[in-house]
């Protein structure tokens, strides 16, 4: 438990009795929390005689006659200073009403005493009247009416009809600052009841005031920023003593700061360098310090002045601060990206592939996993990705995104990764930090990642194992904590086999992979949608019967951003009702409707029908790309089993493999099903052959060699093809 600190002791010695008790009071009133205040005066005795011991001894001058007089009194070694006596600033305010050339007597105890007070009150712009001093013993010899005194009201004449007191004379501030200064208390100086008797006292020393006040400033403006900055600071003089301690030093050190003022710093504090500091007069870098078991950065920085070690600081930060504050950072350098701005609300759409999409993007949400979005251009892959990050633990961190294939290689690498100064030609100086670091303890989207350079896939593949970066140009590892969401609109698995994407960086990306539907497999979504971007567009239209058969037919290869344009380009026609001349020339000169999704027989093919085999959807009979595990024939005669879709499916991708005189593996196969956008995993495949091959349809090798339908497998598919 910390011992309270010991109270100074103040000794007030006066000639007057009731002088004497007026200056107390006034002393006691600013140091009655620090000191004892004790008062002795002459006239009563209590002054005679060798005094008690006290810190300071404050003693008027018409108390003792002399300095001897003074030693004679005062213990050896006990500080004294002089009683300074002023006017308040309301007393000299009625005398300033007083009509100017009037004749007033000034009363006081003594002449001395009489003509100093005069004296100080011209001073103080009181000149305007004309002040008589009087006294006992003094004799009126003009004929006065008026007089005015510091609370000696007995030796005012009989017969005076107006008397001005002003009051026992309060000490000067100049007074009670150098008591403050010789006790050690300044700090008082700075409490509201100093402030406001500053204030009260008239004072006429405008260069010491000036000066006082500006240290003042200096100082609060020097507390003030201690208390503002998030390090922990300790100051020490030229002679190692401590004179200042900030709160978040405080805490970390865990000392009372009014307990340490003054003491030797190496007693204090023995794991902060200050003696080598002022020693040295150079400063000591900053070292990891234990500190109540906590890490924690120490500097220390020398004060000079000239050529003269003044003092020290010492800067103390915890590595936790550091850390918390630097990612705050993070977040405001970043001016775009930064933040999620859609969750799943924002996606619009009710058909069952979206909604399917949507729920499996939701389970995974709560994975620290990476995912891989696949889908078509304009599918709003990035929508998912910000939707994703919302419903994540890290939605509250930053959400970044970049597109990987609109960046040079060189670029790519310092905008992820970030650089260091004088890393390349045109670096900012101090460098920068990247991507990757802005969005530590966040999510960072990777849009076309399989424009990736080999190089980079090396970087990224890092990021995802250690969870740590370097620098461009840097030569020390910084540590992240970033979930990485890719998207791609090509075959990955494609991209490997050709060898241009890593297989181990697709293996760790792919951990989780999403089909994003196209808005082809989308048919009921596709009029909320247009509905959701008149109303965003501010615009009415209707669509005639013709045109709404035409959209739902409608291939729409940009997604949904082609749709939104088709929106935009309806409003510019300035026609209520819409019509098939309406249409923008993009979409009828492309014509691309939708391809049934069944394979046509080979006769079908070579007249050129829907069928014709270069559509990646061939295999299905239905719309719906997840596909469901009920039988979806139609002719009982053609088989006796029912098979689900998922082995349709292959069946007929084999089928056109034959007719090609080809082979497909299972790799191939899986590829395949995710163009269809048909959820297939190599384990399905490999039953899905070996059950084939069991009932002779298909002749399935081992390794690479593939899989080829037999007779029986080509006529099971023909028949299922005969109406």
């Amino acid at each position: 438990m910390n011992k309270p600190m010991k109270k100074k002791r103040i000794s007030i010695v006066s000639l007057d009795a009731r002088a004497g008790q007026s200056y107390g009071r006034e002393v006691a009133s600013l140091f009655g929390g620090c000191a004892d205040v004790s008062v002795y005066n002459v006239q009563d005795g209590s002054a005679m005689g060798v005094l008690p011991r006290a810190d300071l001894f404050v003693v008027s001058t018409d108390a003792y006659g002399s300095a001897e007089e003074v030693a004679r009194h005062v213990p050896m070694g006990c500080q004294t200073m002089a009683v300074e006596v002023s006017f308040r600033w309301s007393e000299l305010r009625k005398l300033k009403a007083i009509p100017e050339g009037a004749k007033v007597l000034f009363v006081n105890m003594t002449q001395v005493m009489a003509r100093e007070a005069i004296t100080q009150l011209n001073q103080f712009g009181i000149n305007h009247i004309h002040l008589i001093p009087f006294y006992p013993g003094a004799v009126l010899e003009e004929d006065v009416h008026m007089a005015v005194t510091p609370d000696e009201m007995r030796y005012v004449p009989k017969g005076i009809e107006t008397v001005i007191n002003l009051g026992q004379r309060p000490c000067t501030s100049g007074m009670m600052i150098e008591i403050a200064l010789r006790l050690d208390v300044a700090y008082l100086l700075e409490t509201q009841p100093f402030q406001a008797y500053f204030r009260d006292i008239a004072t006429n020393n405008y260069s010491f005031d000036q000066m006082f006040a500006k240290s003042i400033r200096l100082e609060s403006q020097f507390h003030i920023l201690m208390e503002i900055l998030e390090e922990g600071v300790i100051g020490v003089n030229e002679r190692g003593e401590i004179f200042a301690c900030s709160h978040h030093a405080e805490e970390i050190t865990r000392v009372s700061s009014p307990l340490i003022m003054g003491k030797r710093a190496e007693q204090v504090f023995p794991y902060i360098g200050f003696s080598k500091c002022l020693k040295e007069k150079s400063r000591v870098e900053a070292q990891v310090k234990k500190i109540n078991g906590i890490n924690v950065s120490v500097e220390v920085v020398p004060v000079m002045r000239q050529d003269t070690c003044v003092g020290a600081f010492a800067i103390l930060q915890r590595f936790n601060d550091v850390e918390a504050r630097q990612g705050e950072l993070r977040k405001q350098l970043l001016h775009k990206g930064h933040y999620a701005k859609y969750g799943f609300d924002h996606i619009i759409g009710s058909s069952q592939a979206i909604v399917r999409a949507k729920d499996i993007l939701k389970r995974m949400a709560a994975s620290e996993s990476p995912v891989l979005l696949i889908g078509e251009t304009g599918t709003g892959k990035e929508l998912f990705a910000h939707a994703l990050h919302q419903a994540s633990r890290r939605k509250k961190e930053p959400f970044v995104a970049i597109n990987v294939a609109a960046f040079p290689e060189n670029l790519l690498e310092s905008e992820l990764f970030g650089y260091e100064e004088g890393a390349f030609t045109g670096a900012k100086k101090g460098g920068r930090p990247g991507l990757l670091e802005f969005a530590h303890r966040g999510t960072l989207f990777l849009d076309e990642v399989e424009g990736m350079s080999p190089m980079l896939q090396v970087k990224l593949l890092r990021v995802l194992q250690e969870r740590e970066i370097m620098r461009v140009g840097g030569s020390h590892i910084i540590s992240i904590d970033v979930r990485i969401v890719a998207a791609t609109n090509e075959s990955l698995e494609q991209k490997v086999e050709e060898g241009s994407f890593r297989r181990d960086l697709y293996y760790r990306l792919n951990t989780l992979p999403i089909m994003i539907p196209p808005l082809a497999k989308r048919d009921e979504d596709m009029f909320l949608l247009m509905d959701h971007f008149k109303e965003e567009l501010g615009s009415e239209f209707e669509l005639t019967e013709p045109v709404r058969t035409f959209l739902k037919e409608y291939a729409w290869p940009g997604n949904i951003r082609e749709l939104r344009n088709v929106v935009e380009y309806f409003i510019y026609t300035g026609h209520r009702q819409i019509t098939m001349e309406d249409l923008p020339p993009t979409v009828l000169r492309s014509g691309r409707l939708k391809l049934r999704p069944v394979l046509a027989s080979g006769k079908a093919r070579r007249a050129g029908g829907a069928g014709d085999g270069k559509t990646p959807w061939a295999g299905f009979e239905d719309d719906d790309p997840f596909g469901s595990d009920t039988d979806s024939s139609s002719d009982s005669k053609a088989y006796s089993k029912p098979y689900s879709d998922t082995f349709w499916f292959v069946l007929g991708q084999l089928y056109e493999a034959s007719e090609e005189g080809i082979c497909l593996g299972r790799e191939k196969l899986l590829a395949k099903a995710r163009e269809c956008y048909l959820p297939m995993s190599q384990q399905e495949v490999r039953n899905i052959l070996t059950e084939m091959a069991e009932k002779g349809l298909a002749r399935v090798s081992r390794g690479r060699g593939g899989s080829r339908l037999t007779l029986q497998g080509r006529q099971l598919w023909e028949n299922r093809q005969k109406p």
